[in-house]
């Protein structure tokens, strides 16, 4: 009887256990999730970075879309006038794009990008997240 007994609470005592640990495994997961939804709407609109000046916008979108060659010629004649954090962003598009065809040239781009933003930039998580890809 007593067998019996102390099996019946050992069983109990796992099962309840068990039940503890998939409350907590749940729990984890939900947090996770919502780290994810929160990262996910604190992403960085690059249009509304500042330092690009008024006007600029057009010819910068006409660069984007005729490929590495049209934004480097773009970055060679505004690049200068153009501010961070808008700049870096610019310039990771481009290490972006040429990337296949220059890989020295993109990781040397990325590195003078990183080294000139701050970790409060609004750009220093995208800088952060290419930096394995860049080292």
């Amino acid at each position: 009887m007593t067998k019996v007994l102390i099996t019946i609470a050992i069983i109990a005592a796992v099962a309840l256990v068990g039940w503890q640990l998939f409350d907590y495994w749940e729990k984890v997961q939900d947090d996770k999730l919502a780290a994810q939804k929160q990262a996910a709407s604190a992403q960085v609109n690059p249009d509304a970075l500042p330092g690009l000046p008024q006007g600029w916008d057009t010819s910068l979108r006409n660069a984007e879309q005729q490929g590495a060659t049209a934004l480097a010629n773009w970055l060679k004649t505004y690049g200068a006038k153009v501010q961070d954090p808008r700049k870096a962003w610019i310039e990771l598009d481009y290490v972006l794009l040429i990337t296949r065809d220059n890989p020295q040239e993109a990781k040397r781009i990325f590195a003078e990008v990183k080294d000139r933003t701050s970790p409060s930039s609004p750009v220093w998580p995208r800088i952060h997240e290419l930096e394995k890809s860049y080292q």
